[in-house]
């Protein structure tokens, strides 16, 4: 490695040393940001398997250069190099002479002994093991493409097939319950007034300032305010210019919110801060506008904090946001109704108004779009004081820039108790679950911003899976029991007379055709009269129903009139001789229902019609026309 201070000339990743041997020079990726490159270094001399390293550092180097890939991409496969680095000096009886171009010795095996045994080294359940074998198994494929590049046609043979180590799991994070939802929502609504309040405190300042503190004075917040606003002094400028800490008044110490005893120099940057502060947001003003976008639309912290300006187009019925979603590639436009605003709770009964939020977002963060140059320019804009306060930056919400802090410290500053752990992710969940139950488990709809898979892999568990089961459940349940429950309606005479009525048409739910037809007897169908025997719901459409009359009395389509009572009354001892011949389980699952609709109808009747209907059966002997397969019933 070259000395600090030396040149050092970067050529397509790799650092050019000295040497001539390719083995010998360490391959650097360079992962360009817009603040700052980040150099990831690899070096194949730190191990005895060196050639074989140097092999998959070039490839390392060429597959991220290619992808465009992350940092973490990066890390993840030089973690995979190392790991199989590690192992082939233990495990290879001669490590130099390993290489991807070579079966001798056996590098194939190697490393299908050492996916085997990877899930070992790791807590169980864990994902690393799966992504050390993808890097290897994605570098080891990425050289066997490339036309000029050799691989040995054992490692070709391994590559072709699944690694086969196991997958893993992780812990799926469950969504805040209500309560928390509400507080979190509440508190960022505080939040949000607080910062308003302060940078209005800002503006006070710089009005009452004299002018540039050379000639107005360097121990006045206002004039040390407006230099620092109108550009006429940097940060360093004030750090250096600022007279001793003796000799600042208690207004200026105030401002700092200094504690004594506290360095001088400490001093002037926590000041810096503080200045910062009274222009532009910071990070704890940012999360109270990402709570409530994440609750208003529903969408992934990634997709709310990476919105741009560009992004915001505002509707005269609210406001219409442009998310992108990087993983899933997907590009979304949607719009977001105002609501009713008032000043007590901006976003209606429960706080959420998206078209409010971004409102105020961009009210607060106006100054900040002015000062910067950044492109495209982030709707979640802030500006931190780095160096301990010499430089002054402009960044987006989550950049490592200057002062940060977390979502849970962000939480904690604000006295809230949640649940662990205190991840913003969990907002997103809440979101499902209230689209679970709002669109009452109906998965291809819930599953509306990606695949139904992924719906069952990342959200079907804790409230969601037992909101969808249990309205399954529910439907399932009524389902039935309106089909076990729905019996015949039964008519009396007076009804029987009023029967061609246009309100009794109407409630009943029947043509003057059919009510004629059932005054008639032109629908009897043995016990009782059908409404529609054509129209079953136990046969087919349009077909004659095929169990009647044995299931009359469990059927909607049924219609008791007086003149049906002997023909019931015959059903009942019918029933009443199945009842003795049948146990209490098997009579009830075949005719449970039925025997207690039939006791419900004749409850109805009077002992003088009942009596009347018993003579009728007597002098007339009339019987039970049932189907021959309903007189042979058996326990069986």
């Amino acid at each position: 490695m070259p000395r600090r201070g030396e040149h050092r000339k970067v050529v397509l990743g790799l650092i050019a040393q000295e040497q001539d041997a390719s083995r010998l020079r360490v391959r650097r990726v360079v992962i360009k940001s817009p603040h700052r490159d980040t150099w990831i270094d690899l070096d194949p001399m730190a191990y005895q398997c060196s050639a074989l390293v140097a092999e998959l550092a070039d490839e390392w180097v060429a597959y991220v250069a290619l992808a465009r890939g992350t940092a973490s991409l990066a890390y993840s496969l030089r973690l995979a190099i190392r790991d199989l680095a590690e192992y082939v000096d233990r495990h290879c009886e001669a490590p130099q002479a390993a290489s991807l171009t070579e079966d001798r010795p056996d590098l194939a095996a190697l490393i299908s002994e050492m996916w085997r045994t990877l899930p070992s080294r790791y807590g169980a359940g864990s994902s690393v093991p799966v992504q050390r074998a993808q890097s290897l198994h994605v570098l080891v494929r990425f050289r066997a493409q490339r036309q000029d590049a050799v691989v040995a046609a054992g490692l070709l043979r391994l590559v072709s097939a699944s690694h086969g180590v196991p997958v893993g799991k992780s812990r799926e994070l469950d969504e805040f319950s209500r309560q928390e939802k509400r507080s979190l929502i509440r508190v960022a609504w505080e939040g949000i007034r607080q910062a308003e309040e302060r940078l209005e405190r800002g503006r006070a300042l710089i009005a009452s300032a004299a002018g540039h503190p050379d000639e107005h004075g360097w121990l006045n917040a206002g004039n040390l305010l407006w230099a620092l606003a109108e550009r006429q002094l940097s940060a360093v400028d004030i750090v250096a210019g600022l007279p001793p800490l003796a000799s600042w008044p208690e207004e200026l110490v105030g401002l700092a919110s200094l504690r004594a005893p506290v360095r001088a120099l400490l001093a002037r940057y926590q000041l810096v801060t503080v200045l910062v502060s009274l222009l532009y947001p910071r990070d704890e003003d940012l999360y109270g506008f990402q709570v409530l976008l994440m609750a208003a639309t529903g969408r992934a912290s990634e997709e709310v904090a990476g919105l741009n300006v560009d992004d915001v187009e505002f509707t005269p019925s609210g406001v219409r946001l442009t998310m992108r979603k990087k993983r899933a590639h997907a590009v979304r436009h949607q719009v977001f109704d105002a609501g009713e605003v008032d000043a007590f709770t901006p976003g209606g009964r429960d706080g959420r108004n998206a078209a409010e939020a971004v409102r105020r977002l961009m009210a607060l963060t106006e100054r900040a779009r002015r000062d910067c140059i950044l492109d495209p320019m982030p709707l979640f804009l802030r500006a931190a004081a780095s160096k301990k306060g010499r430089l002054l930056r402009f960044s987006r919400l989550g950049d490592i820039v200057g002062r940060t802090i977390s979502f849970s410290q962000w939480t904690k500053s604000h006295g809230l108790e949640l649940s662990a752990p205190i991840d913003i992710r969990r907002l997103r969940k809440s979101g499902k679950v209230e689209k679970v139950i709002a669109r009452r488990g109906v998965v291809s709809d819930i599953a509306d911003d990606h695949t139904v898979e992924t719906f069952k892999g990342h959200y079907a568990h804790g409230t969601t899976v037992h909101v969808v089961s249990g309205h399954v459940v529910n439907q399932a349940q009524k389902t039935w029991f309106e089909a076990a429950t729905a019996g015949p309606v039964s008519l009396s005479e007076t009804a029987v007379e009023e029967l061609e009525q246009p309100e009794a048409l109407d409630a009943l739910g029947i043509s003057r055709e059919q009510a004629g037809q059932i005054i008639a007897g032109e629908l009897d169908m043995g016990v009782t009269t059908c409404r529609d025997p054509f129209n079953s719901p136990y046969s087919k459409q349009g077909e004659l129903c095929a169990v009647a009359p044995l299931r009359c009395l469990e059927c909607r389509n049924a219609f008791v009139l007086p003149s049906n009572l002997p023909q019931l009354l015959l059903f009942s001892d019918h029933l009443e001789q199945l009842r003795l011949r049948l146990s209490p389980p098997h009579f009830h699952a075949l005719w449970g229902q039925s025997w207690a609709n039939l006791r419900a109808v004749l409850s109805e009747r009077t002992a003088a019609e009942i009596a009347a209907a018993r003579d009728l059966i007597r002098q007339d002997e009339v019987s039970l026309q049932l189907p021959l397969a309903a007189r042979a019933e058996f326990d069986l």
